[in-house]
């Protein structure tokens, strides 16, 4: 029985590219259960394809595996690497900082280089800019489909050995959480912290709580307003800012039926930093 099989990638579907990977990967085995995360990924950003990958991965049954393709350096001298992680999920990438999330969160157990001279599309060899077609989805075919194990993709490195994305951890102080804005949800304009609910309810917060939230981006201060720590964005006014918990138990702030992100032009990464401090608590 074939594992399902999970691309995700920043090509888009206006061309032909990701049509090609499900060929490739039909063309190893046409029963194969074949699914996406996204191929909406902003072109060649590998912090957010990081996230999308923690953002779904747990979700999926042990034995799923995941190709993903975000590869600003294809055709270098780059790793094509495969990842054991230890609740058991594979992840088909690029070593270029696409497992920082889930090896931090989920850590990874094993770690094995692509042997591409074994694990490459027959009759592919002089194509240097389409891995994801050539190399990652072919042996995420083979692997999903049983046709090859972990232990055929190739040699075994030290599984710490992949390349991390930089990540500020949060501090505490004085009931205030700082942390950094990780990812936006895109669709909603709603933006994803990377403190978790636990430690800010730790500072004494209860839902209904006014709570201050600062933005700041290199050192400059976008955003500072009083804000409901609500369950829901129905808590509060059409229009108005909210502090909730998103779906991966992280803080966040939206906008009930807007877009926090454009309203107060908030971007992503660890230069923009937010604070959040829970008023007039003692514990």
């Amino acid at each position: 029985m074939s594992n399902a099989l999970v691309f995700q990638s920043d090509f888009g579907l206006q061309d032909g590219a990701v049509s090609a990977m499900y060929g490739v990967a039909c063309s190893v085995n046409h029963e194969l259960n074949i699914y996406d995360i996204t191929h909406d990924i902003p072109q060649f950003n590998i912090w957010e394809a990081s996230y999308r990958l923690v953002q779904t991965m747990n979700y999926w049954p042990v034995g799923t595996v995941f190709v993903s393709v975000v590869d600003p350096g294809v055709g270098s001298d780059r790793r094509s690497i495969v990842a054991r992680t230890n609740s058991n999920h594979f992840i088909i990438t690029p070593d270029n900082g696409t497992l920082t999330h889930i090896g931090k969160i989920y850590g990874i157990s094993q770690l094995r280089v692509i042997d591409e001279e074994i694990n490459r599309l027959p009759n592919s060899s002089e194509s240097y800019t389409f891995h994801g077609r050539d190399i990652f989805a072919f042996t995420g075919a083979r692997l999903a489909s049983g046709v090859i194990d972990f232990e055929n993709i190739g040699p075994e490195v030290d599984p710490s050995s992949y390349i991390n994305l930089p990540i500020k951890e949060c501090t505490i102080e004085n009931h205030t959480v700082k942390g950094t804005i990780d990812i936006l949800d895109v669709r909603y304009g709603s933006i994803w912290s990377n403190i978790s609910r636990t430690e800010f309810t730790n500072q004494g917060a209860t839902y209904g709580d006014l709570i201050e939230v600062t933005i700041e981006h290199e050192g400059k201060k976008v955003f500072k307003e009083i804000v409901k720590y609500g369950r829901s964005f129905a808590d509060v006014k059409i229009g108005d800012p909210i502090l909730y918990v998103n779906s991966l138990d992280q803080m966040a702030v939206a906008v009930n039926q807007g877009s926090f992100t454009n309203e107060y032009g908030i971007l992503t990464g660890i230069d923009w930093e937010i604070s959040i401090k829970v008023l007039n608590k003692n514990i």
